[in-house]
């Protein structure tokens, strides 16, 4: 019998790549995706203890589910210091903190 792809397998390693990146939205993409590909990865999982014999594919659930558990903790690091700020600060200071640095750093042609 010709052993299948798990289920999803691409997809998790895709979602753990993508929570990583899109930590840096204010958190919270990074969060959705890695918590979607943490799900997703915990059934691909059990289908393929079940019955290891029928399924290949599985290295790609287990690296999407670390990629997964680092971008959520950078992603709710990235949170937490964007509501920390937004209390201290309030949104017209983290602008006027952004314009700073944009200008400070080249942000533009101009400067």
């Amino acid at each position: 019998m010709e052993r299948q792809t798990l289920p999803n397998s691409t997809l998790i390693l895709i979602f753990g790549i993508l929570s990583i990146v899109t930590c840096c939205c204010y958190g919270i993409l990074g969060l959705i995706f890695g918590i979607v590909a943490l799900v997703m990865a915990k059934k691909a999982k059990q289908q393929y203890l079940a019955e290891p014999e029928l399924y290949s594919g599985y290295s790609n659930v287990k690296t999407g589910r670390i990629l997964a558990i680092i971008g959520i903790v950078l992603s709710a690091i990235y949170l937490i210091l964007t509501i920390v700020g937004l209390a201290f600060y309030g949104i017209e200071g983290l602008q006027e903190m952004q314009e700073e640095m944009m200008r400070e750093y080249g942000g533009g042609a101009g400067y």
